[in-house]
């Protein structure tokens, strides 16, 4: 018998299929249920076809209130919405994967206060926490390049970001930049200087480096591929690169999927994991950064089981010994 009971909400979308592959290979955890009520009935697999085979889970319209763990698997504004109509025991520990309880200012909500579920940032809180509030997928790569700075005060300067993520990125419903005919073969900026996880970047920064005000400088791309997220980062440092080297290996010496590489990266090296993997290079009086992630992994649902494992004193990487598909 496994030790914990999940529920999932939203089971149709990229973020929940990969949720359900991870839980399903997780040796602490049982599907409890996988809420749908456009699909009630269906069987999972017939909306993630890869789990043919697997599981012969259905969808359902109906929640068990008393189950260990919820994942909120919604579209953005819409786990507000699900939390003021349905409740659960006070026992149960929820995780969101939408942005409506990532910046303080929405932090508290029904009397639950949602602490912001970014492991390398605040390991300790999140162990103690009962409702967790998933980092955003471009947040994670970029906040995992620069928080090292922030923690030791180095970011004097603005900073300067340019990161590409893939189709998952914009979830399941189609749009006229998702479809194939138009991503493929194309490349694309959008939402120049005004992504929404800008607020959740300046607030781990600013949590980090008090008095924190320097620009934050941020375009995203749109790739012609299906998963990951590629970011590079620059601004001005004093110091030498090995001194930032050693900065950050020493932030990240506790991390169990962060790591620092002498070498360049790239997104192969990091789709299909759990992992961050970041890059430094000098030149003159400027340190770049490059980060690189899976998206729908560490910047989603990897993450979240990350933080479940936590809450729950598993192993971190209980769930997570996933290796990139290199060729």
């Amino acid at each position: 018998m496994k030790n914990i009971s999940v529920g999932i909400i939203g089971g149709a979308g990229y973020t929940a299929g990969e949720l359900i592959r991870l839980l399903l290979n997780h040796k602490e955890v049982t599907i409890d249920f996988i809420y749908s009520t456009s699909n009630a009935g269906n069987k999972v697999y017939k909306v993630h076809q890869d789990l043919i085979g697997s599981a012969e889970l259905e969808f359902t319209d109906k929640i068990n209130s008393e189950v260990d763990v919820l994942f909120l698997c919604l579209g953005h504004g819409n786990s507000k919405s699900f939390l003021e109509t349905h409740q659960f025991s006070d026992a149960t520990k929820i995780i969101d994967l939408s942005n409506d309880f990532r910046l303080n200012a929405d932090a508290i909500f029904n009397g639950k206060s949602f602490v912001y579920g970014l492991p390398e940032l605040q390991k300790d809180v999140i162990k103690t926490s009962n409702y967790i509030a998933n980092p955003g997928c471009f947040a994670t790569a970029i906040q995992l390049g620069l928080l090292p700075l922030a923690h030791s005060g180095n970011l004097k300067k603005d900073v300067h970001i340019q990161a590409v993520t893939g189709a998952t990125g914009a979830g399941t419903s189609l749009s006229p930049t998702t479809h194939f005919t138009w991503r493929d073969n194309n490349f694309s900026y959008y939402k120049p200087f005004t992504h929404q996880h800008l607020g959740e970047i300046h607030q781990s920064l600013q949590q980090l480096q008090e008095g924190f005000s320097s620009e934050v400088n941020f375009m995203p791309y749109r790739g012609n591929f299906s998963r990951g997220i590629f970011a590079t980062m620059y601004t001005q440092y004093e110091g030498s690169l090995e001194d930032a080297q050693n900065l950050y290996r020493s932030f990240y010496k506790d991390s169990a999927f962060t790591f620092i590489s002498k070498n360049d990266i790239h997104l192969k090296q990091v789709v299909n994991t759990n992992k961050c993997l970041i890059h430094l290079h000098k030149h003159e009086n400027k340190l770049l950064i490059t980060s690189a992630i899976d998206n729908l992994l560490k910047g989603a649902s990897g993450q979240a089981v990350e933080n479940m494992n936590l809450m729950f004193g598993f192993d971190e990487s209980e769930g997570l010994q996933l290796k990139a598909n290199y060729f």
